[in-house]
């Protein structure tokens, strides 16, 4: 019955799941030996219509650590109003605990209306992750509509989390928030940016003031940054303010490489995001043209290349920016970002560099692969962060 309507895994068929009765859906969802992309249908089918007999069974497997998260965050969905599961909730932490599982505890704490869940869940709400994020600010509300706003602003608190709450509650009067842009918390200010993209105040002409008076460097950037992402050219204004950029010991071609190929993540220096808009950058090169030179070079350089392989072929999976290719018994890589190419084991005199270099490719040595693009952190593994100039012009990703 439950494999006619889940006959494969992302495949449900909501008529058929729906007409099984929820007994036997609970029975199965409590199974743990049946597969969880059978199971998470069947708890969310349960919406509405838990069978009493099954709820502490099913309460349970919300508890336990060794079921899957897929399930435990369904049947959290269906079952996270259960006053009886709030002092577990409260006893949760992201310590060890899976990111959607964690999430969703602090989703039901907000439907339980326990205020203590605020601090958290302004943290969720200032998340890089935006489904994460999502979930805090909408949990938020849901505190709102239990406390009032005062009442959740001062369980939120004054540190950056609680000042960007603050600000999403005043944009809802459409109130001006550039005095924020100049707030110490990148994260504070990108999301002050934002809201006033979002709210349309203030105008352009406030902006473009703020941009000359604004009392720090940062909060002139954003104002500037806030007018390119409306469509305005702010390149005489970047150049009114000295074009402020993150200074690096890195050469203008690899610099803009790295400025085309990554617009940041939401803590990103607006350095950056200013420098990009006034930017003009071309388009990436052609990869495989770029490639097939390289190939030629060392063919007619006798270094006999082997056949190149795309960074996900290499690692097994994912993508990358980069082909790898063997040379007498030593590997280089060939950036996809521009005419960038590394290597490993090499011999000094490295002929394999020589023959590239004359032909304008660049070699990235390890003390140029090493240097840090500060204020630029990009998605890497899990992490947001700043990566070196190595790992962004050779990047990979399973």
């Amino acid at each position: 019955m439950i494999e006619d309507a889940i006959p494969e895994a992302g495949r449900v068929i909501e008529g058929k799941l729906a007409a099984i009765a929820p007994d036997v859906l609970a029975q199965y969802v409590l199974l743990s030996s049946h597969p969880w992309w059978r199971r998470r249908p069947c708890a969310q089918a349960l919406r509405g219509r838990v069978p009493e007999a099954h709820a502490a069974a099913l309460l349970d497997r919300i508890r336990d650590p060794h079921d899957t998260s897929h399930v435990r965050i369904a049947l959290l969905d269906v079952l996270g109003d259960r006053a009886e599961l709030l002092p577990w909730l409260q006893a949760q932490t992201a310590e060890g605990q899976d990111h959607g599982v964690h999430d969703s505890c602090l989703q039901a704490r907000a439907r339980l209306a326990d205020l203590t869940a605020a601090p958290a869940l302004a943290s969720l709400a200032a998340s890089a992750r935006r489904i994460a994020a999502a979930i805090g600010v909408a949990s938020l509300d849901v505190l709102i509509a239990h406390h009032g706003a005062a009442a959740v602003e001062r369980a939120v608190g004054s540190e950056a989390e609680g000042r960007m709450f603050a600000n999403r509650l005043r944009s809802r009067e459409e109130a001006d928030l550039t005095p924020s842009l100049a707030d110490p918390d990148v994260g504070v200010a990108r999301g002050a940016c934002e809201l006033i993209l979002a709210t349309g105040v203030p105008d352009d002409d406030h902006l473009r003031d703020h941009v000359v008076t604004g009392p720090t460097t940062e909060a002139r950037l954003w104002a500037a940054f806030a007018l390119s992402l409306r469509g305005h050219d702010v390149v005489e204004l970047w150049n009114a303010i000295d074009r402020p950029r993150v200074e690096l010991p890195i050469p203008e071609d690899v610099r803009r490489a790295i400025l085309r190929e990554y617009p940041g993540e939401a803590r990103t220096d607006p350095r950056w995001l200013v420098e990009r808009a006034c930017t003009e950058l071309t388009d990436p090169p052609d990869a495989e043209a770029q490639l097939a030179r390289a190939i030629a070079t060392l063919t007619a350089s006798r270094l006999a290349p082997g056949t190149p392989q795309a960074a996900g072929v290499e690692e097994g999976s994912g993508a990358g920016t980069y082909h790898q290719v063997e040379v007498a018994g030593s590997w280089l890589l060939i950036s996809t970002l521009g005419p960038f190419v590394a290597g490993d084991n090499q011999p000094s005199p490295n002929p394999a560099r020589l023959a590239l270099e004359a032909a304008g490719f660049r070699w990235i040595d390890a003390t140029l692969g090493a240097v840090s693009v500060e204020g630029l952190p990009v998605y890497y593994f899990g992490r947001r962060s700043p990566l070196n100039v190595q790992t962004l012009l050779f990047y990979w990703q399973d």
